[in-house]
């Protein structure tokens, strides 16, 4: 077919009135300022000419790798052109979807709406993922419409996002309560959805690694005045962070980039990855000081590694045009696996946490996997495959079943390939060449996508050395094993090992799962069970299985005595060598009944033992790649407050 000019251009131009939002920015107003009360509220004003349109909120999300657009939250919807308001009806199949008529003449169709809040508020913070308050039309991918966003939020609250904002925060009156506005700059649909937003009375911004180009800050929000200021050493260790990241990837895919990071125990944990910034909730007092920071030691430098792996460069089909696709996750062994693996890595060579923690944790990783059943019958691949069916859900025969376990199985599997790596080049080549090449491509960015699929990680793995790359990885992902991948641990100069009392990573406080921690009795009878005696998991096939106790099942004694968290491991102790069963008294639903466990081989706790002789490439792995530079530091406290 033959188009003549004046054609082409009328079609052109047919195609941009037809789609006006395609160069005519969105304008959307996210009024967060009755956070507090558990609803957020939006005005969207949209380009558009008259006839049907078709309006979405988003369904999948990036980064949760399932379908959880919180449609079931978004309430009040209404839209008017020229002050009249217009009929809709939801879509009878995508219930995602909004289908409207725009009468003529009218190039704007303005639409409200409010979002039920359930998580990420408190009195004193909120936090903004966009899906829950994102309006706009079907028919383009959401890396071309264009949108400008406008936050509100109460009146003396700061602001943390990676947006960029356009002059100073003005005072608004809302039909809620006063409050204060920013508007910010045009960016994409796509973008916007990877730019939350952080809010709160106690909010501090601290600028970190100032020699580092681009931009960096962490921006925090707390519940309580004094928890918003973070400690200089943990300042000081998020600075090396920093660095450590230029080292390992040698790169930066992003313009500024900003950690959100929220201290509530009301609020919520999370912990999501964005391209030029990260959302992460946890406890109030969770990094007020070295100790308490182990448990979450990894969070930050996992996070922020997906703005290079899992951004940056993003499995092929994981990656849609929009968010109603489905996005298909048979490589999140590479997406979450390296990232976890690479997260866990860059918190020792950071001192977020320290090489002795990172062998302790590694080894309870290790050792959850090896205890695994269900590894017998579903592969590793398999896990990634069904994410979205994964995540959540009940805990009972969670071994059996399997579940993420794409993260740390694929961490293994990245350990592994990094040790081989060392290994056939007598430690002077590593992953991290690797990674400067398959993360590094194209050098300093913005935050852009560069799909991959598996065969791009086969070539950039032989750039580094040559291999067998395929078969290592594909052996790795689908074969049924009844054992975790141990060979990197091994190769890395240590083995995994039980031992008879906790390592000094589990004894500190910070390893205690909550006020209602139970003992840890995993790795001997096969148990998981609460301070109170309530059994959540019992491991396929190990002695509690054998004995026929059940998830939902609850301990009321111990060899006689009321059950106590330090009555069974007691119980467990003396057994040892014996061949008198420990013997339970047992509630599953309304009944009671007695349980014999025939078993006598002590307490178990797994580490890493040091294998004498063999290169200590393990160690090598997390010896820092910078040297910190005093004058790099942050300095005193370079902090934007809101409330003081």
């Amino acid at each position: 077919m033959i188009i003549r000019p004046t054609l082409f251009a009328a079609l052109l131009t047919t195609a941009a009135l037809a789609q006006p939002y395609k160069t005519t920015p969105i304008q959307i107003t996210a009024d967060l300022s009755e956070g507090p009360r558990k609803i957020y509220h939006a005005e969207v004003d949209i380009p558009v000419t008259a006839g049907p349109i078709t309006l979405t909120t988003p369904k999948w999300i990036p980064g949760n790798h399932r379908p959880t657009g919180p449609v079931d939250q978004i309430t009040g919807v209404v839209f008017t052109a020229d002050g009249q308001v217009l009929p809709w009806r939801r879509d009878d199949v995508n219930l995602y979807e909004f289908h409207v008529t725009v009468p003529k003449g009218v190039k704007t169709l303005h639409a409200h709406l409010d979002c039920i809040v359930t998580a990420r508020v408190s009195q004193k913070m909120a936090v903004l993922e966009w899906e829950k308050l994102l309006l706009y039309p079907v028919g383009l991918p959401v890396r071309e419409i264009q949108i400008q966003p406008t936050v509100i939020v109460p009146t003396g609250w700061g602001i943390g996002t990676a947006l960029t904002p356009l002059g100073e925060a003005a005072s608004v009156s809302t039909s809620a309560m006063p409050g204060s506005s920013t508007r910010y700059a045009a960016t994409t649909v796509e973008q916007l959805e990877d730019s939350p937003v952080i809010t709160g009375q106690y909010f501090h911004e601290f600028a970190l690694a100032p020699d580092v180009t681009p931009k960096h800050y962490i921006d925090v929000v707390s519940d309580q005045p004094e928890d918003s200021n973070l400690r200089p050493q943990l300042l000081a260790e998020l600075n090396n962070l920093v660095h450590e990241t230029g080292a390992a990837y040698n790169s930066r895919h992003y313009n500024v980039y900003h950690f959100l990071l929220t201290l509530s125990d009301v609020a919520g944990g999370e912990g999501l990855e964005h391209g030029q910034s990260s959302d992460n909730g946890v406890g109030e007092k969770t990094f007020s000081d070295a100790t308490r920071q182990v448990s979450a030691s990894d969070l930050l430098a996992h996070e922020f590694t997906h703005s290079w792996n899992g951004k940056y460069r993003r499995p092929g089909r994981l990656y849609q045009n929009t968010f109603f696709e489905p996005e298909q996750g048979d490589l999140l062994w590479v997406y979450e696996g390296m990232t976890q693996y690479m997260g866990n890595v860059l918190a020792a060579r950071s001192g977020l946490k320290t090489q002795a923690q990172y062998r302790d944790i590694l080894a309870t990783s290790a050792a959850n996997l090896d205890s695994k059943p269900g590894r017998t019958w579903r592969n590793t691949e398999d896990t990634a495959i069904a994410a979205s069916i994964l995540r959540g859900g009940d805990p009972a025969w969670s071994n059996w079943k399997r579940g993420q376990d794409y993260y740390q199985e694929g961490e293994l599997l990245w350990l592994d390939a990094d040790t081989t790596i060392r290994k056939l080049t007598g430690n002077k080549k590593s992953l991290t060449d690797f990674h400067h090449i398959f993360l590094g491509k194209g050098g300093n960015t913005g935050p852009v996508i560069v799909p991959y699929e598996f065969k791009d990680l086969v070539h950039d793995l032989n750039e580094v050395v040559p291999y067998d790359w395929d078969t290592f990885l594909r052996t790795r992902i689908t074969t049924l094993a009844p054992h975790a991948d141990l060979a990197g641990i091994e190769q890395g100069g240590y083995r995994l090992v039980y031992l008879d009392h906790p390592s000094a990573t589990e004894r500190e406080p910070s390893a205690q799962r909550g006020r209602n921690a139970g003992p840890n009795v995993w790795y001997s009878l096969g148990l998981r069970v609460s301070g109170e005696g309530a059994i959540s998991d019992v491991r396929w096939a190990g002695p509690a299985d054998k004995a026929k106790l059940a998830p939902g099942s609850k301990i009321i004694a111990v060899n006689g005595q009321v059950f106590t968290a330090d009555g069974l491991k007691a119980a467990i102790v003396a057994a040892k060598g014996k061949t008198e069963p420990i013997y339970l008294i047992v509630q599953s639903d309304t009944f009671i009944s007695l349980v014999d466990i025939p078993y006598f081989e002590g307490e178990k706790y797994p580490a890493l033992q040091r294998i004498e002789g063999a290169p200590a490439y393990l160690d090598d792995i997390t010896k820092p790649l910078t040297t910190p530079d005093p004058a790099s530091l942050p300095s005193a406290r370079t902090s934007k407050a809101a409330s003081e």
